[in-house]
């Protein structure tokens, strides 16, 4: 595969980590690669900046621990820089002045906490996660194969044969998990293994991350499952930090993409996906130069793509109907704040480094306070009492702020996309953030009086700077009726879009959002299939 004259092979829209990680196949495959990216960095929500002087942290995306160990391999990220550490504790709650629940990684660790709450749980919790691993195990082998298009050809047909094959050699009893997974709530499937609420809650945090919903939502417990893939230093349930921030992730991936041939332009926004007889043949940015090329493949948000990219009149109208109402809504109101101290906990006192100090530290005690935070924000624009999980990555990363000081980053949920009467984010942001501020305070009584800066960004920043339509970490709800196959509608699951020439390999396909590579990966192998066959 070789390019001929001066057009590219392929243009990739969007130096976001997905992006750039199809780039880096692709050239290594042989072709000619050029990645645009609107921004003046590369990694749309995967970097790190300087937020108040002295002090950087993760934008955006926050943590470690979906990133396809394929995926590092392939690309020797750890050979281009990236090096990631581990939390020395899985996650802390703060459940009140003198009450706390720990949940660490190891199996036997965990049941040692949560018997403090419940014997009967901490029996219950090894077959509990032998069941989700065993799922996890499963479904793990779909991350990085092409969805079969429902009613495709004789490949996709074989491909739904493999997988009802694999699907009949599950028990029974697997299948009824795999059932339950894919359409209970979190709240109703969780019941089904715990007693306690405070148990429940911290398990069922995971099932509204990226998620506006409760965990009583049905389809919550797949968002559960989805979190349940984390792995970190081959080590399965691990999560961690890239030291650096999480911009040392796609820096890394920028190296070992420019070390294959791949060229990137910054402060290129694309203004229009160019077709010519039907096909994908470029792009227009919006200073007027032209870049041409054999196919063009998108990691934008589908939404945006086909919304604003692409002439609506190229597309079905029923495939522009889906993609004008695809679903994009996580609830999230990100901050960074720079610290004088480590937060002091009523319940577990003391600024000097401790090991809950280096987990996710969750608000979010019980399972009626995470759905209350979602009925909040659907009736008055954000929750009265928001879910927030708290870390603070300078606690295992000195190069992120001063010696003696941090940083922390805020995952706050829930904040509508909309608020409610047509106010706008802008003029509510503040307020917004004083409530964060305020909520971590009264289970650390000293953190208001830390924080030397913050930076705040509502689901509309997290939209305009990053893309995030309605501020959707995931490039679209991980709901039944946007996955695997019908990721972003059916009869395009294989990453090739309606026009022939244009691909997508952002979060907006299978196998969905979080930063894993997997998307870009799987696209990128479509795209050089196509380019093997001289379908390009």
């Amino acid at each position: 595969m070789t390019n001929a004259g001066g057009a590219f092979d392929v243009i990739v829209i969007g130096a976001g980590h997905n992006g750039l990680v199809c780039a880096c196949y692709l050239a290594a495959a042989g072709l000619k690669v050029k990645v645009v990216e609107r921004r003046h960095v590369v990694g749309g929500a995967a970097v790190t900046e300087e937020f108040h002087p002295g002090f950087r942290n993760s934008v955006a995306s926050y943590a470690l621990g979906l990133l396809n160990p394929k995926v590092i391999r392939d690309l020797d990220l750890h050979g281009n820089g990236l090096k990631i550490v581990e939390r020395r504790l899985g996650n802390f709650w703060p459940l009140g002045p003198d009450r706390y629940l720990k949940l660490p990684f190891d199996l036997p660790g965990r049941q040692a906490e949560v018997a403090r709450f419940s014997k009967a749980d901490a029996v219950a919790m090894p077959a509990y996660t032998a069941r989700l691993e065993a799922t996890v195990g499963l479904l793990g082998r779909l991350v990085l194969e092409t969805p079969p298009n429902a009613g495709g050809g004789l490949g996709d047909a074989i491909r739904a044969v493999r997988l009802g094959n694999r699907l009949r050699g599950l028990t029974l009893e697997e299948q009824q998990t795999l059932l339950d997974l894919f359409t209970k709530s979190a709240a109703d499937y969780l019941a089904q293994w715990f007693e306690s609420d405070e148990v429940r809650a911290a398990l069922a945090f995971d099932s509204i991350i990226g998620f506006y919903g409760s965990p009583h939502t049905p389809g919550s417990a797949y968002v559960l499952l989805h979190h349940a893939f984390g792995e970190v230093n081959g080590k399965r349930g691990v999560w961690g930090h890239a030291v650096g921030g999480m911009g040392a992730v796609t820096q890394a991936t920028a190296k070992a993409a420019a070390r294959r041939g791949v060229s990137i332009a910054l402060d290129a926004e694309v203004s229009e996906v160019i077709v010519e007889a039907g096909r994908a043949v470029g792009v227009a940015l919006a200073d007027g130069t032209v870049l041409r090329g054999r196919a063009v493949s998108s990691n934008l948000n589908p939404r945006l793509l086909f919304g604003k990219l692409v002439d609506p009149e190229l597309l079905a109208p029923d495939f522009r109907r889906r993609m004008a109402h695809w679903k994009c809504a996580s609830g999230t109101f990100r901050m960074n704040v720079a610290l004088s101290e480590l937060p002091d906990f009523t319940c577990l006192p003391g600024t000097n480094l401790q090991d809950h100090h280096t987990s996710g530290i969750v608000i979010g005690p019980s399972v009626d306070y995470l759905d209350r935070a979602y009925l909040d924000a659907r009736q008055f624009g954000w929750s009265r009492k928001p879910v927030i999980e708290m870390l603070i990555p300078s606690t295992i990363d000195e190069t992120l702020a001063p010696e003696g000081r941090h940083v922390a980053s805020l995952f706050c949920q829930h904040f509508a996309p909309e608020l409610p009467d047509g106010a706008s984010w802008d003029a509510h942001r503040d307020e917004a953030a004083d409530l964060v501020i305020d909520t971590v305070n009264a289970y650390a009584p000293n953190f208001k009086a830390s924080v030397l800066g913050r930076q705040a960004l509502s689901p509309l920043d997290l939209e305009r700077r990053f893309g995030l339509v309605g501020g959707d970490i995931f490039h679209g709800a991980l709901t039944l009726d946007q996955m695997f196959w019908a990721r972003p509608a059916l009869g395009h699951a294989d990453y090739r879009a309606p026009i022939p020439g244009l691909y997508m390999c952002g979060s907006g396909a299978h196998p969905g959002g979080g930063v894993t590579g997997a998307p870009g990966h799987n696209a990128a192998r479509e795209i050089i299939r196509d380019f093997r066959r001289r379908k390009v």
